[in-house]
């Protein structure tokens, strides 16, 4: 007997979270011709489900994100399509819930770091209903190692009630040439040689230290390339470039402004090398995705980056302008080593593939509905 399953998949316009919906649906779809899909969608939903087959039916939710009567309608959609299990893809429940329910974790910024919360009331708010949905759910999904032991030690939680699957990355993540990398390239001024980072207006992305090491690289002739940003928020670009400026980056910095997604396959295989010393990550798909690239990689040695690229990317304290800029100049200037980082990238990116993701995810789906108390166990374990 088939089973009924329901996707929260109303953040489809979020980055981050919306990528991870679009794929693990897709990989869904590809593997699972037996049980029926709910998905809930929000009131921006433009239809990108249309093809699925005839098991995944979208279900149209438009209450306020984060009201209780959002709660509300969610129990009533549910209850209505009879479901079996629930996957909430994000931390909101519904007030009344099925028989079983999955939550996926993304991160645990909020506990971890919550001065990089958007405003003051998202402090408070996002902690106390993380921790009402882990307490109500039956089993996590964590995307990495370092943050299924983040829940274990913050929420005492029972380590059977989690089980740990990495995201995928798109096969658009290749190092061949696609026919249109060129003109996407020209098309947006990119005719030097750069190095390229990714990153927003939120401070633990570390723009100013990055920008400060590219700096001290330059200064000390450890290189002559560009640095190219690709971000979110105009506004933050601007003011990005003002201090390149102050740094004496006139004429080596780029911001790009939140470049179309297709695109950026097309700008990391143009790209010399990749920086993404970042604070804190739920998952570096970033790295990942330029790994699959072909791209050398400079990453933090710190939590889930280490976890996911030690071996494969050069590890660098993030707090430290030297520690940066000197591998910065490292990587530009000893071409064996590079070599050897691209080789071991692209054989760590092969493991991150979204039709895994499906597989677990499912596997844990069925896990738990045949096991009443929440534990699970994914058998297509992930080498970490």
């Amino acid at each position: 007997m088939p089973y009924n399953i329901g996707i929260d998949a109303r953040k489809l316009g979020q980055p981050g979270i919306g990528h991870y919906i679009r794929r693990l649906v897709s990989g869904l779809a590809e593997i699972d011709e037996d049980n029926l899909y709910s998905l809930f969608v929000g009131s921006l939903y433009d239809g990108e489900f249309e093809d699925l087959p005839e098991n995944f039916v979208c279900v149209s939710e438009s209450s306020p994100v984060y009201s209780f009567r959002e709660r509300v309608a969610l129990s009533w959609r549910q209850l209505r399509r009879r479901l079996d299990i629930y996957h909430a893809t994000h931390y909101i429940l519904p007030l009344l819930l099925p028989r079983r329910t999955v939550t996926t974790v993304h991160d645990v910024l909020h506990l971890l770091y919550p001065d990089f919360m958007p405003g003051r009331l998202s402090m408070y708010v996002a902690p106390t209903q993380i921790r009402r949905t882990l307490a109500r759910s039956n089993h996590i999904i964590a995307e990495s190692q370092n943050t299924r032991a983040d829940l274990v030690d913050y929420f005492d939680l029972r380590p059977g009630k989690i089980s740990q699957i990495y995201p995928g990355v798109d096969m658009a993540f290749t190092p061949e040439a696609a026919p249109d990398d060129e003109g996407i390239r020209q098309a947006l001024g990119l005719d030097k040689p750069y190095v390229l980072f990714r990153g927003d207006s939120r401070r633990h992305k570390n723009e100013e230290i990055t920008l400060r090491a590219f700096a001290a690289a330059t200064a000390s002739g450890a290189t002559d390339l560009e640095l190219v940003c690709l971000g979110e928020h105009e506004a933050s670009g601007e003011r990005f470039a003002q201090f390149a400026r102050a740094l004496d980056l006139e004429g080596r910095f780029r911001w790009i402004d939140a470049p179309p997604a297709e695109h950026i396959p097309s700008l990391l295989r143009g790209a010399k090398l990749f920086l993404y010393p970042t604070l804190y990550e739920g998952f570096p798909m970033p790295v990942i995705e330029s790994m699959a690239c072909g791209l050398p990689v400079i990453t933090a040695n710190n939590a889930t980056l280490r976890e996911v690229a030690e071996g494969s990317a050069k590890l660098v304290d993030a707090s430290s302008v030297a520690s940066l800029a000197g591998a910065i100049g490292w990587c530009l200037n000893d071409g064996q080593l590079t070599a050897n980082l691209a080789a071991d990238g692209l054989k760590r990116a092969e493991v991150f593939r979204w039709r895994r993701v499906a597989l677990q995810t499912l596997e844990v789906y069925e896990s738990v509905l045949a096991d009443g108390d929440g534990d699970a166990k994914v058998t297509q374990e992930v080498e970490a």
